[in-house]
Order: C-alpha cells, then structure tokens, then sequence
C-alpha cells in the first residue's frame, strides 16, 4: 500500500514497458502503489496530467508552471491557472516556487509565477506544491505573505534544514522526502525526516529524477517510492505497513482525495 506524493508521468521511460504508460502504471499498482499525484511543470504538461487523471482511480493531478523553464517564457495567467485548477481531477496548485541554485536569472519571473500560483490556491482552496532550492527565507517569506495557512501545501522533495521545515509546518504545509533521503551523504537530511511529525509526512519518488538507493543510478519509476518510505519509517521506529497506511492517510487528508485501497 504505497503512495507516490510527486511525480512527472509525462516524463517517464516508458522504454521497459513497449512505450505504455499504462503498462507501467499497471506494474506500479502490481507492486502496491494505490495512488500518485501527477505534477504538471508548464500548461501544456498540466493539461496532460488533468487527462490523466480522469482516465485512471488513484491518479489526481496538480497544475502549475515550474520554476525552471528551458527558455524565456511568458507568466503564467491567474485566470489560466484557475481554469486549469477548477478541472475534474485536481487537487492542488503546482509545482511552483524558487530556484536560485540552478537559475538565478530569472528569480524575478519565479518569484511573480510563485506569488500567482499562491494567490490562486488561495482562491481554490487548493494545496500548494512548493518547490524550493537555496531560496529558504524567501520561499518562507513568500508563503507567509500568500499562502492560505488553513489549505497549506506540501514543500516537496524536502532537501533544505529543519529551520525551513519547521518554518513551513507552522503555515500549515507538509514536508515531503525524495530518494535523495536514502543517499549516503543526506545523514543531516535523515535527521529533518526524523523530527518532521508523522501526521505532517510525505514520500515521493519526483519521478523519473532522483531515484532511491538501491535504485540509485537508473531512471526512477513510482513503485520506487517504496525504498524512500522504507528509509523514512526506519527514522520513525515504525514498520512498512504502518508507515505507508499513515502516508495514504496524510495524502487523503492534504489532498482531499478519497484513496481506493485494494
């Protein structure tokens, strides 16, 4: 019984599977996934995964524009995110936020993309799906500012200290761990993990990036989620079953899904 709190379908190997994504959906769901939230990264991609959602039980989508873009790109529209926001199947707002490590050019661009997509999660009283790379106090700020403490949000692929963490609890977000947690050098992101409450915890694969040990190295896939929450139930003291049945009701609760469990 596993849940994958992030991931890119549309950008999935589909090389092992004869080019079906639904086969591989099929081969997740055989090895225990009962649901994942399938992230857009810009309109075109949301639009995919609105698609998605309504095609499969147990897929939801989220839709936004990420931080990162590969070129210049016009912002996001307010009145086309809602559009978006307000299709069947979705249930939350992004990936949004800030990225200084990787593209500190156009911070201008995200943090008015950021602010955008926070004012219409606020207005769809939809979750938040925040990403954040060495931008932790304007992140921070930002959501103080925008974000909706009663909906909140998820700060997914988690990779920043406690203080940030702590910090995004209080505004009412989750936190939510990648296979990054399972790396040999993220012993000071094992310790956020430990400290983060269970009833506040997520697990993703952000697949198909970032795969967990010991699948480190290859193109990750949802069913993957299992060695990141078998890692984060170690750092708990609990056992897989109980660890992954709080995670289904951590995402049902977030989300405001109805989780079909086998």
């Amino acid at each position: 019984m596993l849940i994958d709190s992030h991931c890119h379908p549309d950008r999935l190997d589909l090389s092992a599977y004869g080019g079906s994504l639904d086969a591989l959906l099929q081969d997740a769901r055989d090895t225990g996934l009962v649901a994942l939230l399938a992230v857009g990264i810009d309109l075109d991609s949301s639009q995919e995964m609105i698609r998605l959602a309504q095609r499969h039980a147990g897929i939801f989508a989220s839709v936004g524009v990420h931080p990162l873009q590969p070129g210049p790109i016009a912002l996001p529209e307010e009145e086309q995110l809602l559009a978006l926001g307000r299709q069947p199947g979705v249930v939350a707002i992004g990936e949004t936020g800030l990225d200084s490590h990787y593209d500190r050019a156009n911070i201008e661009w995200q943090r008015e993309s950021f602010r955008r997509h926070a004012r219409v999660a606020r207005q769809l009283r939809k979750p938040l799906v925040v990403h954040t790379r060495d931008a932790r106090a304007e992140t921070i700020a930002l959501l103080r500012q925008e974000a909706d403490p009663e909906v909140g949000g998820v700060l997914h692929c988690f990779t920043e200290d406690w203080a940030t963490a702590r910090a995004g609890l209080d505004l009412g977000f989750y936190v939510s761990f990648s296979g990054i947690v399972t790396f040999r050098n993220a012993e000071a992101l094992r310790e956020v993990a430990a400290r983060v409450p269970l009833d506040r915890l997520l697990v993703e694969t952000d697949a198909p990036w970032l795969a967990p040990v010991p699948h480190r190295g290859k193109t990750n896939r949802p069913q993957y989620v299992a060695a990141v929450a078998r890692c984060v139930a170690g750092l708990h003291g609990l056992g897989e079953a109980e660890f992954n049945a709080r995670m289904v009701a951590n995402f049902s609760r977030l989300f405001q899904v109805a989780v079909e469990l086998p």
